[in-house]
């Protein structure tokens, strides 16, 4: 992509020094440096020893914040991690610009492989979701379980109103788009998308909405922002056209771990109607379907996820089945290319 193909935006070392990331009670943040990557990750305090490792993995234009109410409810059931995933919350760009979801999933095993936490209960959104998928195709010994919410997997019949988040990957819409919208507030911004986002926005308690402002704000003002929305949306896009082996649907067929799958009715970005075929997909997993819920579930009814995901938990301990041990002699046979 050509410079020309996105907003104009001032050299690093030129442009506003952002604010610094909110961190809620019972939160630290800290920096993880990586080859090519460094990664910031969003931690609780474990509410006792020896709980299982989870990482949550956000989607597009979100960041490690969009965990926060899940990993409040999962408080004493998992020791929880989310990541801010290169170029989004607070991570910087990956030295090879590569926004890819290979690029992106290639980040999240670099990291699990690094901190030695695997295997993990994964969880992700969106974006997150595709990334996730390939991780646990691809590494199935890094993953104990698989949580997907609205994961952004290939759609024959896209929905309308998820037209313009893919148009976002197309070269020169982006600088259309922040023409067209220079004069917006970040108030405004913040609505709309919360409108796309969210099943009922009403539900957004005033101070939730006044964090989403103050971080957009935040966000909006480092150079690479627009960059790694764009090439991030077109990675989205790209995944959609690969076939064979290098499909999502492809790889959510090889998935091992016990996996739960969260769709809202509401959904304005991921068709509802996905929910059967990935229910079908992914071997032996089930689903929660929330008729009244979004794109971001885990944030609309925590309390919801948290309960199916403590009952997957619950039901493949109980049962044995937890293929952890199995995963990784699978492992050992299955290629790490993207």
């Amino acid at each position: 992509m050509s410079s020309t193909e996105l907003p104009s935006v001032p050299p690093t070392d030129l442009a506003p020094k952002a604010a610094p990331v909110r961190v809620a009670d019972g939160e630290r943040l800290t920096s993880v440096g990586l080859p090519g990557i460094t990664l910031k990750v969003r931690s609780r305090r474990p509410a006792r020893e020896g709980l299982p490792p989870a990482l949550f993995v956000h989607g597009l234009a979100g960041s490690s914040q969009n965990w926060s109410s899940l990993m409040l409810e999962l408080d004493g059931v998992v020791d929880s991690e989310a990541l801010d995933l290169p170029g989004f919350g607070d991570s910087p760009p990956p030295d090879d610009g590569d926004y890819s979801i290979t690029g992106h999933a290639r980040a999240v095993i670099r990291y699990l492989d690094a901190s030695g936490r695997g295997p993990v209960h994964l969880f992700g959104n969106s974006l997150g979701g595709a990334v996730c998928t390939r991780v646990a195709a691809l590494r199935p010994d890094l993953v104990r379980t698989l949580t997907l919410v609205s994961p952004a997997l290939p759609e024959l019949r896209v929905q309308r109103t998820a037209v313009p988040t893919g148009l976002l990957g197309v070269p020169g819409v982006a600088a259309l788009f922040t023409r067209l919208t220079r004069q917006w507030t970040a108030e405004q911004r913040v609505r709309g998308t919360m409108a796309l986002c969210y099943g009922d926005p009403s539900r957004v308690t005033p101070e939730a909405f006044r964090f989403a402002v103050e971080e957009l704000e935040r966000r909006m003002q480092l150079p690479y922002f627009w960059d790694a929305m764009v090439r991030s949306a077109r990675g989205v896009v790209n995944a959609y056209t690969l076939g064979g082996q290098h499909s999502l649907w492809r790889q959510a067929e090889r998935v091992l771990a016990p996996t739960l799958l969260v769709y809202g009715g509401r959904d304005r970005l991921v068709g509802f109607r996905m929910a059967r075929r990935a229910a079908r997909a992914f071997r032996g997993s089930r689903l929660l379907a929330l008729p009244d819920a979004g794109h971001v579930a885990m944030m609309e009814y925590p309390e919801t996820v948290a309960m199916a995901f403590r009952d997957l938990l619950a039901d493949i301990t109980s049962s044995g089945a937890d293929r952890a041990d199995g995963a990784a002699e699978a492992a050992e046979s299955v290629t790490q290319g993207s």
